[in-house]
C-alpha cells in the first residue's frame, strides 16, 4: 500500500507517526525491549505526547533476528498465527551510551541510542540493511485504517526474489506485491500462493510474520527500499542472514517448516482425465492401454472434478452413472501398477448431501448472524468447511478416509483461495488473517489423513493454494495457465519464484490448461514438464494423451519420460535435500551462482538439482538462448561441451533440449526407465563430467554414499556399504571407467 505523494508529502487523508529516538532500553535473556517516542524529548512536556512505539528485538535461532513493533497493546490476541519453530538459544545483548545491540550467531541488530532513529542489521562487519528516519511508522488513512509500516534499505545492485509464486519478472525490484491469495490464473499480478518472505542476493532475507494481507512495495514507492505494511496494531518481521541464498532458504525453512519427502512413485508421469472432458472407465482404460501399447511409462492416473456428480462437489461419492463399480475399477488400476489421484476442494455445494450434514453439525463457515455463508461462484449455493474447528476437520477427514479405504492413493487439493471476509470463524479467528491461512489448514488436514492411513513415506498431494509453511505439504502445481509459449514461460517464472520462497517441489499443467496446444507447443512443453520435479498431463476441455496431437508427440513423451526415470537416482537425492535442507529441486540460477551477476535476472532457465542446467525451448523453431556460467559444461545427451561464462544460441529438434552438466559433477544414472520407484543404487552408473585428475567427488544414492576419484583415465570408486550387491568393498576396489561421449562412466551392476 502506498502512503506517500512523492518524496516530501503524504497522500491526502494519510497521517503518520514514526519512532524518533530511543528513550529507554531494557535487556533480558530474551532480547531487547525499546520504547521509542514519535518526537524528540526536549522538555518534560514532550513526555505527555504520543504515540510511543514499543519495539522488541528477539532471536528464535542463530542468524535470525525478529523485530516486533507495537502501537496499542490492548487488542485481543489475533488468530491465526504462523506455526514457527524455535531453538533453545540465548542471544547476546550489549548496550552502551551510543548503541543497544542484540546478536544472534553472526547477525546483529544495532539501535542508535543517540541522534535520530537508526536501526542497522549487521553481519561479518558490514551493514546488510537498515531502517532509518521515518522508515518505521504508524500510518492512518482517510477511511480510519491503522497500519504499521517498515522500510528496509536496498543497497546498490541488490536484487529481491520470492514473495510466493509470482508470474511476473523473477526479480521483484520495482514491483508492488500484495500478499493476498486469489484464483487469478497465471497471467496477472494475482497469485494462488502468496508468501510474505523475500530473499535477496545481498546476504539476507526477510519474513513478515503476519498471515493476513501484507503489502510490499519493492523498490517502488521508495526506490531504494523494500516497504511492507499491514493493517494491524502489532507487526513482527524476521531478518535472516545467510550469507548465501541457499543458507537463507535453509534457515527460513528451519523457521517455518521443511517439505515432507514425496514418495518416489510421485516423480513419475501423471495422466489426467482433464477437466470438462467426457470420461468413464472405458475412456480411462483406453488411455492407459494406449500408453502401454506405445511403451509410455505411466505412474499415476488422476480423476478430475467430474468423478463426482455435477452440482454435488464435493460429496466425495463416485458418480454411479459413470463409475458404477469404483472399488473394482481402482483395484484394476492398481493391478496395472498405477497409483490413483482424485480431485477435491474445500467447498460444499448446496445440492451435495454433505451440505445439510455439515450445516446440522455446525461444520460450515458462518456469517456473523449465524447463517451459513454461501455464494454461487464456482458451485451453486456453495459453502466452505470451517477448518478452524477440530470437529469440522475430523468430519472432512472422515470423508477422505472412506476414499482411501476404496483404494484412492492421493488427492489433488484444488482451490482454497476464495475465502470471504464477512464471516465468523468457529475459533474466533480474524477473517482478514484467515483469508491466506485457510489454505494451510485445508492442505494440512488432507496431508495428515494421508500420513495417518498411507504412512509418512507415502503422503503426497497436488495442491494449488498456499501460504508460508505450506511447503511442508507437497506437491504444489502452478494453476490455470494458457496453452501458449508465453504462459509456459510465466509458469516457469512462477515456479522459480515459489522455489525461492521455500517450496521444494513444483509442477504445472503440461501443454497448458486453458485451450488446446499446437503439436509443436505440446512437444516443447513435454520436455520442460519431464524436467520438472513433478510431471502431469492435464488440460481443461481437451485431453492430453500425446497421440491426439501427432505421432512425434508420442516419441517425445517416451524419450523425456525415460530420461527422467533414468535420472531418478540423481533427482531423488535432490528431493532429499529439499526435505532436509529446504533447498528446492528446481532452482533459479541465482541460487546456485549468487556471485555471477549474469545469473541475477535469469528466468527462462534453471538448475534441476545442483548439477543439471535446463533451458526450455519457447518456440516452434527450436531456437533457444541461454546463459552458461563459468567452466566447461557438457550436454548430457550429446556430450558436446560449452565453455562459459557466455550466452549460447542453439536450435533444438523436438527430441532435444539444452540439458547441461556442471563441470566436475558426478551424475548417478539409474538402470530402470519404466518406473520411478526402483532401487536407485542397484545397477547405477556413475558418470563423471569434467572431473580433473586426482579430484574426488562423493554422491549419495539412497542410503549409499559413493566416492569417486579420477586417476588418469580410471575412476576409482568406493562406497559406504561394504555389503552392496555390486561388490565394491568400502575403500578398496577400483574399476576402469568406460569412456562415454563427454564423460567417464562407471557401471556398478
Amino acid at each position: 500500500m502506498k502512503f506517500t505523494d512523492g518524496y516530501w508529502l503524504l497522500r491526502e487523508g494519510v497521517t503518520a507517526d514514526h519512532p524518533a529516538v530511543v528513550h529507554e532500553v531494557t535487556a533480558s535473556e530474551d532480547g531487547l525491549e525499546i520504547h521509542a517516542p514519535s518526537r524528540p524529548i526536549r522538555h518534560r512536556g514532550d513526555l505527555l505526547k504520543g504515540p510511543v512505539v514499543t519495539i522488541s528485538a528477539h532471536a528464535p535461532m542463530p542468524d535470525v533476528i525478529g523485530i516486533t513493533f507495537t502501537h496499542f497493546e490492548g487488542e485481543q490476541p489475533d488468530r491465526p498465527e504462523f506455526e514457527l519453530r524455535k531453538e533453545e538459544f540465548t542471544p547476546h545483548t550489549g548496550s552502551d551510551e551510543n548503541t543497544a545491540t542484540l546478536t544472534s550467531g553472526t547477525l546483529s541488530v544495532r539501535f542508535a541510542r543517540t541522534g535520530p532513529w537508526q536501526v542497522d542489521f549487521l553481519a561479518d562487519g558490514r551493514v546488510l540493511t537498515s531502517s532509518g528516519t521515518k522508515n518505521m511508522g504508524i500510518l492512518r488513512d482517510a477511511a480510519g485504517g491503522h497500519y504499521l509500516r517498515e522500510q528496509l534499505n536496498l543497497t546498490v545492485g541488490t536484487s529481491v526474489y520470492g514473495l510466493g509464486e509470482r508470474f511476473g519478472p523473477l526479480v521483484k525490484n520495482g514491483q508492488v506485491v500484495d500478499i493476498w491469495n486469489a484464483d487469478g490464473g497465471t497471467a496477472t499480478e494475482q497469485a494462488y500462493k502468496n508468501v510474505p518472505f523475500y530473499l535477496t542476493d545481498a546476504g539476507y532475507g526477510v519474513f513478515v510474520d503476519h498471515p493476513g494481507k501484507v503489502s510490499f512495495e519493492v523498490g517502488s514507492e521508495a526506490v531504494s527500499r523494500v516497504q511492507f505494511s499491514a493493517e494491524t496494531q502489532e507487526l513482527t518481521y524476521y531478518v535472516i542472514h545467510g550469507p548465501s541464498p541457499k543458507e537463507i532458504i535453509r534457515k527460513y525453512t528451519a523457521l517455518t517448516g521443511r517439505p515432507a519427502l514425496p514418495p518416489a512413485w510421485s516423480f513419475g508421469l501423471w495422466l489426467s482425465t482433464s477437466f470438462t472432458t467426457s470420461y468413464d472407465e472405458e475412456t480411462v482404460t483406453s488411455f492407459i492401454d494406449g500408453m502401454k501399447d506405445r511403451e509410455l511409462p505411466l505412474s499415476v492416473f488422476h480423476f478430475d472434478c467430474f468423478w463426482m456428480r455435477e452440482f454435488n462437489w464435493c460429496d466425495f461419492q463416485w458418480d454411479p452413472r459413470v463409475f458404477p463399480d469404483p472399488e473394482g475399477m481402482l483395484a484394476r488400476l492398481h493391478a496395472r501398477g498405477l497409483r490413483v489421484s482424485v480431485w477435491i476442494n474445500p467447498y460444499i455445494a448446496q445440492r451435495s448431501p454433505l451440505f445439510a450434514e455439515g450445516k446440522a453439525l455446525g461444520h460450515l463457515l458462518k456469517r456473523p448472524d449465524g447463517s451459513v455463508w454461501q455464494w454461487d461462484l464456482w458451485q451453486p449455493g456453495m459453502a466452505l468447511v470451517d477448518f478452524t474447528s477440530p470437529a469440522a476437520r475430523d468430519w472432512y477427514a472422515s470423508k477422505l478416509e472412506a476414499l482411501l479405504a476404496q483404494g484412492v492413493d492421493c488427492f489433488k487439493t484444488d482451490f482454497g483461495e476464495r475465502v470471504p471476509l464477512d464471516v465468523e470463524w468457529s475459533d474466533g479467528s480474524d477473517p482478514e488473517r484467515m483469508h491466506n491461512y485457510y489454505t494451510y489448514l485445508y492442505n494440512r488436514t488432507v496431508f495428515d489423513v494421508l500420513r495417518k492411513h498411507r504412512g509418512e513415506q507415502e503422503a503426497v498431494v497436488f495442491a494449488r493454494s498456499a501460504t508460508a509453511g505450506s511447503q511442508q505439504f507437497p506437491v504444489h502445481w502452478g494453476g490455470d495457465c494458457e496453452a501458449t509459449y508465453e504462459s509456459m514461460a510465466e509458469s516457469l517464472r512462477g515456479g522459480l519464484s515459489l522455489g525461492l520462497s521455500g517450496f521444494g517441489f513444483w509442477s504445472h499443467d503440461i501443454g497448458g490448461f486453458e485451450g488446446t496446444p499446437s503439436p509443436s507447443l505440446f512437444k516443447r512443453w513435454l520436455a520442460f514438464g519431464l524436467l520438472s520435479s513433478h510431471s502431469r498431463l492435464h488440460g481443461s476441455s481437451s485431453y492430453r494423451v500425446p497421440w491426439l496431437f501427432d505421432e512425434e508427440s508420442v516419441d517425445v513423451l517416451r524419450h523425456f519420460t525415460r530420461l527422467k526415470l533414468s535420472l531418478m537416482p540423481y533427482l531423488y537425492e535432490a528431493a532429499r535435500t529439499a526435505h532436509t535442507e529446504g533447498v528446492p529441486v528446481m532452482r533459479a540460477m541465482v541460487l546456485e551462482f549468487p556471485d555471477d551477476p549474469g545469473c541475477a535476472h535469469l528466468e527462462r532457465q534453471y538448475m534441476l538439482g545442483p548439477d543439471l542446467l535446463v533451458a526450455p525451448v519457447f518456440s516452434d523453431s527450436g531456437e533457444v538462448s541461454y546463459y552458461v556460467p563459468e567452466g566447461a559444461w557438457t550436454h548430457f545427451v550429446t556430450g558436446e561441451t560449452v565453455t562459459g561464462p557466455r550466452w549460447v544460441r542453439e536450435r533444438h529438434a523436438f527430441l532435444s533440449v539444452p540439458l547441461l552438466v556442471r563441470p566436475g559433477a558426478v551424475i548417478p544414472v539409474g538402470a530402470v526407465v519404466d518406473r520411478p520407484d526402483y532401487d536407485h543404487a542397484d545397477g547405477v552408473t556413475l558418470r563423471a563430467y569434467g572431473l580433473a585428475r586426482g579430484e574426488q567427488v562423493t554422491v549419495r544414492v539412497g542410503e549409499v554414499a559413493f566416492t569417486v576419484v579420477r586417476e588418469g583415465d580410471t575412476l576409482r570408486a568406493s562406497c559406504s556399504d561394504p555389503s552392496a550387491p555390486w561388490g565394491l568393498a568400502a575403500g578398496d576396489r577400483a574399476a576402469r571407467a568406460r569412456a562415454g561421449t563427454g564423460f567417464l562412466s562407471l557401471e556398478l551392476g
